[in-house]
């Protein structure tokens, strides 16, 4: 359907203003055709999955089928699949009570959620699909056409996804553009009636300033460096097996993989020791072992070696959970052990900025208060995670601190639950989808009110002003 090429500035603008013409003259899409277009999206991802999972993992040099099964197909599938099913309940005006005595006299009111128009999507490479097709699934439930940039990181799985989104939709419903910074900086900058950037948060800042030049509505969905507070109640066979799926999922590349541990001191030994095995069990074997996904670009592999490095240089205890004792410098697998530094100090490198990587600090308290006061001390990140028995030592730790979204008793399945909103906070980002959040997130919330048609007590209200203005006044300017 969809045939043309959007890479430049020129052409990214030619083709909004096509969507926002075609808004103008059709008007909004009914239910009817938001549900088709999102049916649409369902096959698309259903019917080519073993060609998405082929391209995602050709760009990443091995990213295990398994993964890839459960995050960009199962994952943006149960998306699509709750917006499409509840869009007819979300369309409905909802009724909002008006103050008396107006209420009592007739007038009414009601809450309209429009459609913005065209929402702008910028995804990562890390789960190329959930985050780019995912958020389409609110996008077309509340009635906007979409325009895409998926990563340049992934470029095998962006280019499959440019020809699948063209033989499926028109230029007016959706359309993918592929390319580089360049190609990103002009996309950003373009005046959307919603942008959603999912990204690092380094690059928040400059989105967000491109968007403030049109004054577009933004959405960012960044990263942080999420805490996993164990505290002294904690089931630690529980605790170690949930953390090392949630570390290790996707080779520790996801924006809400746990980040850094704070343990009880006098158990730390023991989860340290556990969780090695833990990870040993997961990973026999390391090289040609199709369930270890590869770390994306050697740049990104670079970076997280030189993490390691350092921490192993500065007299950090480096646990690397390599089973086989396989040397893996001698293949071309872009592959990190999984890798513990333990007693890990704050000051490190590793412990400043998100690692994305297989790589998890563990540092010891001596209080609860003491790891709350330490994950309160770094910027608000995009989840924390607290592992406890006891409900006091649950509370204290949602309570006390502040994040995106948040588990206890396990790790990033939050995000997976379309009833919950997902989104950051301060520096992990602003704003959030998913279900009924999503649709709200990506509309625009109406009032409309309905007067009475009595106009006689108004009148009291209206020039010329007299005494009766006053008694009508007095009852509301009570303390």
């Amino acid at each position: 359907m969809n045939q043309h090429n959007p890479n430049t500035a020129e052409s990214l603008s030619t083709l909004l203003e096509t969507q926002k013409t075609h808004r103008v003259q059709h008007g909004a899409p009914n239910a009817t055709e938001r549900k088709d277009r999102i049916t649409r999206l369902i096959d698309l991802v259903l019917d080519n999955r073993d060609t998405i999972a082929d391209a995602i993992s050709a760009d990443f040099g091995n990213r295990s089928q398994h993964e890839t099964i459960a995050a960009d197909i199962v994952g943006t599938a149960k998306q699509l699949k709750y917006a499409r099913d509840h869009l007819d309940q979300w369309m409905r005006p909802e009724k909002a009570k008006i103050e008396f005595p107006l209420g009592l006299l007739g007038a009414r009111g009601r809450i309209h959620y429009q459609p913005l128009g065209v929402v702008g999507i910028v995804s990562p490479w890390n789960f190329p699909i959930f985050l780019a097709i995912g958020p389409m699934a609110e996008a077309f439930a509340a009635g906007n056409s979409v325009m895409l940039k998926p990563s340049e990181f992934t470029p095998r799985t962006s280019d499959l996804l440019k020809s699948l989104i063209e033989a499926s939709f028109a230029p007016h419903e959706a359309v993918v553009t592929t390319g580089g910074v360049e190609v990103a900086q002009a996309f950003t900058a373009l005046p959307f009636d919603h942008l959603l950037f999912t990204g690092a948060s380094t690059i928040g800042p400059h989105v967000l300033r491109a968007a403030a030049e049109h004054m577009v509505p933004t959405t960012l969905e960044l990263g942080g460096k999420n805490p996993t507070i164990i505290a002294p109640s904690a089931d630690m066979n529980l605790t170690v097996a949930r953390i090392a799926a949630g570390k290790v999922f996707n080779a520790g590349q996801v924006c809400l993989a746990p980040d850094y541990v704070l343990v009880p001191r006098a158990k730390m030994e023991e989860f340290a020791t556990a969780l090695e095995a833990k990870l040993s069990e997961l990973y026999p074997t390391l090289s040609g072992n199709t369930d270890v996904t590869h770390i994306v670009t050697d740049r990104q592999f670079d970076r997280l070696k030189g993490l390691v490095d350092q921490a192993r240089s500065a007299g950090a205890r480096v646990v690397q959970v390599n089973p086989a004792n396989e040397d893996l410098s001698s293949t071309n697998e872009k592959i990190l052990p999984p890798t513990l530094i333990v007693d890990a100090d704050p000051t490190l490198d590793v412990m400043q900025d998100e690692i994305f990587g297989p790589i998890l600090p563990i540092i010891p308290y001596d209080t609860l208060d003491q790891a709350i006061a330490f994950a309160n001390a770094r910027p608000r990140p995009l989840a924390a995670y607290v592992f406890a028995k006891d409900a006091d030592e649950q509370q204290r730790v949602m309570e006390d601190t502040i994040s995106g979204g948040a588990c206890i008793n396990d790790t990033i399945m939050h995000s997976t639950q379309n009833t919950l909103p997902f989104g950051g906070v301060g520096n992990s980002g602003m704003g959030a989808y998913h279900g009924l959040h999503g649709f709200k997130r990506f509309s625009h919330a109406k009032a409309v009110y309905k007067q009475i048609k009595m106009d006689s007590v108004f009148k009291a209200l209206r020039p010329p002003y007299g005494e009766k203005f006053f008694k009508t006044m007095a009852p509301f300017l009570k303390k």
